[in-house]
């Protein structure tokens, strides 16, 4: 591999084009601090206070965390990440991850796969903004088949969601290192990933 050194921004550049996971939770959150409120301002969006879970959103938001080399990272808005890293680049990341976003979510979608969100990150080499790390990876974004997919439940995904699923079950306080997968656990998660790869690329081979 050939790589280059960047100067990483700190947050982590979350697009999300259906309610689901942390943005699920947050929601209900409001709901219940706000009830009868007909608006719930979520990240800085205001969204109905009838969305149900994996309900498609009106259009993609995009939602910051801020990135922890400890913990879990931390859903944060608009505002606090333009002052943290300031508002012209605040503008550039949510612009650049919304159109990435949307430029996949158009071309997985005809092909029977949901791109429901996905993370990027980006630093900086030799000053010039870069998007670094997995880019739209199973890993990073959640990958729902059209087919199976209904509103009001966590449709089977061919992400890691199937990992969280099980670890969930463990008793792990997701905080101390996690408990070692079972040997068919990481098996049935390579082949939801490789089922992914063939859907969106019409390829067998994860090497082409």
């Amino acid at each position: 591999m050939i790589v280059k050194k960047a100067n990483r921004i700190d947050i982590e550049c979350v697009a999300r084009g259906y309610l689901v996971g942390s943005g699920y939770k947050d929601y209900r959150k409001l709901l219940e601090l706000s009830p009868g409120e007909p608006v719930v301002e979520l990240y800085g969006y205001e969204l109905p206070a009838d969305f149900m879970l994996a309900e498609k959103l009106p259009f993609p938001i995009f939602t910051p965390a801020t990135k922890e080399d400890n913990g879990h990272d931390i859903n944060i808005s608009y505002d606090d990440m333009a002052k943290k890293i300031g508002a012209d680049l605040a503008a550039k990341l949510r612009d650049i991850t919304l159109a990435i976003y949307s430029k996949a979510y158009e071309y997985a979608f005809p092909r029977e796969i949901i791109i429901a969100d996905t993370k990027f990150e980006f630093g900086f080499i030799n000053d010039e903004l870069t998007l670094i790390d997995e880019i739209l990876s199973p890993d990073s974004s959640r990958f729902w088949p059209v087919d199976s997919y209904n509103v009001g439940s966590n449709p089977p995904s061919f992400d890691k969601q199937f990992i969280r699923d099980f670890l969930e079950t463990t008793g792990w306080d997701k905080n101390s290192p996690p408990p070692e997968l079972p040997a068919d656990i990481v098996q049935k998660t390579l082949e939801k990933y490789e089922q992914a790869h063939k859907i969106i690329t019409g390829s067998d081979a994860l090497e082409e």
